[in-house]
């Protein structure tokens, strides 16, 4: 079974900066993309940055500048760098990642999501 399993969460004051890790585990043939999502209380799930095998990125036009997504495929990784933090940006930040998992005789593509971790930013 995959697993992504998120760190990097806190509380941050306006203008600093946060490092949310993803990393997946378990029997993942190749990782396709991944992405971070966010989720705030009352509003629907948006897509904050996504990247995918090859290195080609896309943001969230609020975001865009403020924030880096990057991954180490060798570990199956994703990383989001997050300065200039605003108040806004508070949310449940969760990690996304289309994937095939198995081996080359037998693989499936799947979608798999982690549990989220909580940025707080303070004005």
């Amino acid at each position: 079974q995959v697993q992504l399993v998120e760190s990097g969460g806190g509380l941050v004051q306006a203008g600093g900066s946060l490092r949310l890790s993803c990393a997946a585990s378990g029997r993942i043939f190749s990782v396709i993309s991944m992405a971070w999502y966010r989720q705030a209380p009352g509003k629907q799930r948006e897509l904050v940055a996504s990247v995918i095998r090859s290195g080609d990125t896309n943001y969230l036009d609020s975001v865009k500048g403020r924030f880096t997504i990057s991954r180490d495929n060798a570990k199956n990784t994703v990383y989001l760098q997050m300065n200039t933090l605003k108040p806004e940006d508070t949310a449940v930040y969760l990690c996304n990642s289309n994937l095939t998992e198995g081996t080359w005789a037998s693989r499936r593509y799947i979608e798999v999501w982690g549990q989220g971790t909580l940025v707080t930013v303070s004005s």
